[in-house]
């Protein structure tokens, strides 16, 4: 293929998560196909997101306000913090309505292999949030990897000594596992079950 423009797009596609070259090509070959309806629309939709969207200052979720939606509700349990990988993580648990909590996003896990410490990490301000709010339980819905049960006995050290329930995930999510991929009735059973460390 010659052209400059489709193999440019091709290769911003194939950056994304989960897409290689060949589905960018497809996704591509689908655009131009349809390119005067879903080119525009796609453009306009980036546009808004790029907008209007924002972190929120409190969680780290994505929303149109900061503090987000679920931070500014009145009919959340304020006392209740689910800690979370990433927002992929947060949207698969408001996916099914299930939990009624408030979120921490820690934009990842600890890992001796690519480097990622603690100060890569959202850490400090959810110890800065702890003390500043009224927590008394935390779920640590973080993956079941190795890296993610070493950021879990991390975290939990940090807490220990301070008055609050510190809980994980039940097993039953399989080991390797990310939460975005998981279905409603799992991560349902998974917060039913979880544990207290």
């Amino acid at each position: 293929m010659s052209d400059q423009y489709i193999e440019h797009l091709i290769k911003i596609i194939a950056k994304l998560p989960s897409l290689g070259t060949r589905s960018a090509r497809r996704i591509v070959l689908q655009l131009l196909k349809k390119k005067e309806t879903l080119i525009p629309q796609l453009i306009q939709s980036l546009k808004d997101v790029e907008d209007n969207i924002t972190v929120c200052e409190i969680c780290g979720n994505y929303d149109t306000q900061s503090p987000c939606s679920i931070c500014s509700s009145t009919t959340r349990e304020r006392n209740l913090l689910c800690i979370v990988q990433d927002i992929s993580d947060l949207w698969a648990l408001e996916r099914g309505g299930l939990y009624k909590g408030l979120y921490h996003v820690l934009g990842g896990v600890l890992s001796a292999i690519e480097g990622v410490t603690p100060d890569d990490l959202n850490i400090g301000e959810l110890l800065h949030r702890i003390e500043k709010e009224d927590i008394n339980e935390i779920i640590l819905a973080l993956p079941a990897t190795v890296d993610g049960q070493i950021t879990i006995h991390y975290i939990s050290s940090l807490l220990k000594g301070k008055n609050i329930k510190i809980s994980t995930l039940a097993q039953g999510i399989p080991v390797g596992a990310e939460l975005d991929y998981i279905d409603d009735g799992t991560i349902k059973l998974a917060l039913d079950m979880r544990k207290q460390l």
